[in-house]
């Protein structure tokens, strides 16, 4: 039985519109709880069998910065020296007993806890007194040129940072300006980690929008050399790409702006002036990605535009070889009629005059449609 998509296509009849050609946000929302789920409880489900939840937590302060491999969370419970902040990395796929002996380590609130596991989560800033809960979405090409995004949850504290996140390595400019104090991070606090991971995330997407801007171009140049169907699906992929970033930077910068706006206890003023060269970044990003989004429509307009004048090309030619053989179809079916008693008939000239009347007939019609611009 041949199955159909979303929107109601036949896959057969429409290979376009197959699961493995769909990207972006052509590929539809799907939440991942249940429809009455009972808030604040996780429920993740069966875990593939090669999925691994590495934990690293690295301490630091001004003089030196550690970084150690945790086997379990139950560790975190041991006594660790104070005046330091701590960075709590969760990479990979948590199972929900993790998460919840995360929770009570932390006294993490059960509904940020339930995000974590729906990753489906718009970006947000949550204020839940004693810490922040914070989501961003990192962008991410998979294999065969897809763009999506993987959501990173943050936990922030007055002296500990929390990121989760089920991809890899994303972050590991930040654990570098760390362990090799790059940058001002080992002189402030949690709050400034905060803001050094959310910009890092924001970073990754300078790339995505570059590449994208190199897409464009060589779509540009291509249709300079003519059509092609590949240009179009083309043109519609790079359309999903940008609909898809801009629908995630854009709640984005309204997170930042959250975090710059709201009176948060744990956001101290020095590093609300660096969360403003962050939200300028998602600034600029919206912008680029506007334009982008302008100038794809204007390729696809100048593509549809080109199919049009080509064809149109193709019509007028059509139209004149038959304007010009309308005259000539009418003597031959004149002269072709089968009555004895017309005169030219058995004339002794009537056939070579009447191939000369038809010649200078197409000749006045050629020459006429080639003063006017038309051949």
């Amino acid at each position: 039985m041949v199955g159909r998509d979303d929107f109601g296509f036949d896959h057969k009849e429409n290979p376009l519109m197959s699961n493995d050609l769909k990207k972006g946000v052509l590929r539809g929302f799907r939440r991942a709880s249940a429809v009455g789920a009972v808030p604040g409880v996780l429920d993740r489900g069966p875990l593939p069998i090669s999925s691994k939840c590495r934990i690293t937590r690295i301490s630091f302060n001004t003089d030196n910065a550690d970084e150690e491999i945790i086997d379990t969370v139950a560790e975190l419970n041991e006594e660790v020296p104070a005046e330091r902040v701590y960075w709590f990395r969760l990479e990979g796929v948590a199972d929900t007993e993790t998460l919840q002996e995360l929770g009570e380590a932390f006294g993490l609130h059960p509904l940020a806890l339930e995000d974590v596991v729906n990753t489906h989560q718009r970006c947000k800033v949550e204020d839940y007194g004693d810490h922040l809960f914070v989501v961003i979405r990192l962008p991410v090409y998979e294999s065969g040129g897809i763009l999506i995004t993987e959501q990173v949850s943050l936990f922030a504290g007055e002296d500990f940072v929390v990121s989760i996140h089920e991809g890899c390595n994303a972050l590991e400019p930040v654990r570098d300006r760390i362990l090799w104090a790059k940058g001002r991070i080992r002189e402030l606090r949690a709050d400034y980690l905060l803001y050094t991971i959310l910009d890092t995330v924001i970073d990754n997407y300078f790339p995505v929008i570059e590449e994208i801007g190199n897409r464009l171009n060589a779509i540009d140049e291509l249709l300079e050399g003519g059509f092609d169907k590949s240009h179009r699906l083309e043109i519609r992929n790079v359309r999903s790409d940008l609909l898809l970033l801009r629908k995630t930077i854009w709640p984005q910068r309204e997170a930042i702006a959250a975090l710059l706006r709201d009176e948060c206890k744990l956001i101290r003023e020095s590093t609300r002036t660096y969360l403003r060269d962050c939200y300028d970044h998602t600034i600029q990003l919206m912008d680029v990605t506007e334009t982008y989004r302008e100038l794809c429509a204007d390729l696809r307009d100048y593509h549809l535009a080109d199919i049009s004048y080509r064809s149109n090309e193709v019509m007028k030619t059509l139209t004149m070889i038959a304007t010009i053989f309308m005259p000539l179809s009418f003597i031959a079916g004149f002269y072709g009629m089968n009555f004895d008693y017309m005169p030219e008939l058995k004339w002794q000239y009537g056939y070579p005059l009447a191939i000369a009347g038809m010649l200078a007939i197409a000749s006045t019609f050629f020459y006429y449609f080639r003063r006017k611009g038309w051949l």
